[in-house]
């Protein structure tokens, strides 16, 4: 099965069943629940605590998820730039956040350089006005 191309507009991860259908049903779920809790009870009080905990941890897993891809995304991202950057930036790559290599990371190799030098010339810190720049798209289809 082809691959669609990615670029900025269409390279969010969402998975239809997780954000579509579990979110909903577990909002419906709390809602359900506090709404029970107009009469007063320890089975009520319960049912909204594991509603709440049932939400939470939801967003938790996804969260942890997306902070472990973030750590592999700097490492990646450091190596790239080792292999790529010409020598007076080699030096700088310290100097980039997680979050300017989470936005460089979509960059193709022949526009890298430049592009790193701009994030830092310009102090550019948010992930998304760098993806913006990119004009060689180079997807991810592994991301959580």
């Amino acid at each position: 099965m082809p691959v669609k191309a990615q670029n900025f507009r269409n390279h969010a991860r969402y998975v239809p069943v997780y954000h579509y259908v579990v979110y909903p049903i577990l909002l419906l779920n709390f809602g359900w629940a506090a709404w029970s809790l107009r009469d007063v009870s320890f089975p009520a009080v319960l049912d909204v605590l594991v509603a709440a905990a049932l939400l939470l941890l939801t967003y938790y897993v996804r969260s942890f998820a997306l902070k472990a891809q973030d750590r592999v995304i700097r490492l990646e991202m450091r190596l790239r730039m080792r292999e790529l950057l010409p020598e007076e930036l080699q030096g700088r790559i310290g100097e980039f956040t997680p979050m300017q290599m989470v936005g460089l990371r979509f960059a193709g190799d022949a526009e890298l350089a430049a592009l790193a030098r701009r994030v830092l010339d310009e102090k550019i810190t948010r992930a998304k006005p760098i993806k913006r720049l990119i004009t060689d798209w180079q997807g991810d289809h592994y991301r959580v």
